[in-house]
């Protein structure tokens, strides 16, 4: 990695444990959209074993437990992920999810196509290169058993706050302390080779509001 993406990384990596630590369970108790679609869609699959990367503090990844699933959740924040483990007792779901620290631009720490679904709530969009982003794709697939679903959402140029703050290059912009790479809708497609690219749906989240796409795809049996 360059020494500008890895100086970025590692400020991006102290922003968020500093943000997890001044604001426990900032984003709230109750699952995002996606996940609540995600689960029903992981359910119609058969799925039992989900992986959720980028869990935070563990809103979805308590909803997929309290849904009967079997969690692994990693973050790159130990602090969001004490605020999961703590949750997690306190719904009675620890038994049900493991936790990892982990960077996602590392190997994912877990053996070939051992789980049936994977989930990533704007994990893609943060401060990755799309070199970085397509070796996670990469990563995901290896981990995925054959038939298996990747749901991911991830802001899109037409976001507000696309070109706003202060340019990394690749796409990537900082807004208040954030940075996140903005996908084009080319850079979807390219990730979806050799997958089956099952939906890309437009939603819109938060006040600004954020524009996101929410993308299923699927690995061929």
């Amino acid at each position: 990695m360059p020494e500008s993406e890895q100086e970025l990384a590692e400020v991006q990596r102290a922003h968020w444990q500093q943000t997890y630590g001044e604001h426990p369970g900032m984003y709230g108790e109750e699952p995002s959209d996606p996940a609540v679609l995600a689960a029903a869609l992981f359910h119609a699959l058969g799925a039992r074993e989900v992986l959720e990367l980028g869990a935070g503090h563990g809103r979805d990844a308590l909803y997929f437990a309290r849904e009967g699933f079997s969690v692994t959740a990693t973050d790159f924040s130990p602090a969001g992920l004490e605020q999961l483990r703590e949750a997690a007792v306190g719904q009675a779901v620890a038994g049900r999810v493991t936790t990892a620290v982990h960077d996602v631009r590392e190997p994912l720490p877990l053996a070939d196509a051992s789980v049936d679904a994977i989930f990533a709530h704007m994990l893609l969009c943060m401060a990755l290169s799309t070199k970085e982003i397509q070796a996670l794709v990469d990563e995901v697939r290896r981990v995925l058993r054959p038939g298996g679903a990747f749901v991911y959402t991830v802001r899109h140029t037409g976001d507000a706050h696309y070109q706003v703050g202060t340019e990394h290059g690749d796409d990537i912009w900082e807004h208040g302390g954030f940075a996140v790479h903005f996908f084009p809708r080319h850079l979807v497609d390219d990730l979806a080779k050799g997958w089956s690219l099952e939906d890309v749906t437009a939603f819109e989240e938060g006040s600004l509001p954020r524009q996101l796409w929410r993308v299923t795809q699927t690995l061929p049996r």
